[in-house]
């Protein structure tokens, strides 16, 4: 049996204390993916673990530097299934240094507001991706002052 490939991804938002924005990326490629939306990120390397493998993705993608915060919680141990080859872990994250920039396999970047599920639902997402959307949005309309930390 071949081992499930994992991935990381993240949910790139204005601030982990109060989201109100997410940012997404735009595939340039493969010629398969091109023109959709995901999260950026990327595979875990060996030895890797996915939390480090998150920040160094996204330090090359995009160059900026991120503070993680609480994983999207998914259907599976594994994360979210991608294909019958791999899984995603996605995680919020906020920028601590630079300015996000299409560095690697993407040509375009947006900031969505999470207030308008309509805006972030509207793009063409990767089929893979777009559970995770619906789950993040679901994550951050909580009510504030609903749990404790």
């Amino acid at each position: 049996m071949t081992e499930l490939i994992r991935v990381v991804g993240g949910a790139i938002v204005d601030s982990l204390a109060e989201p109100a924005m997410l940012l997404v990326a735009r595939r340039s490629a493969p010629e398969s993916l091109a023109g959709m939306w995901e999260f950026p990120g990327g595979k875990v390397e060996p030895g890797e673990d996915a939390e480090t493998a998150l920040v160094r993705e996204l330090l090359e993608e995009l160059g900026v530097e991120v503070r993680l915060g609480n994983e999207l919680p998914a259907p599976d141990a594994n994360g979210w299934p991608l294909n019958e080859r791999a899984a995603m872990r996605v995680w919020f994250a906020e920028v601590t240094r630079g300015e996000p920039r299409p560095l690697e396999d993407h040509d375009q970047l947006r900031w969505l507001p999470l207030a308008d599920p309509a805006a972030v639902l509207g793009l063409p997402w990767i089929p893979a991706d777009f559970p995770i959307v619906r789950a993040l949005l679901d994550t951050v309309s909580v009510p504030a002052g609903g749990g404790r930390t």
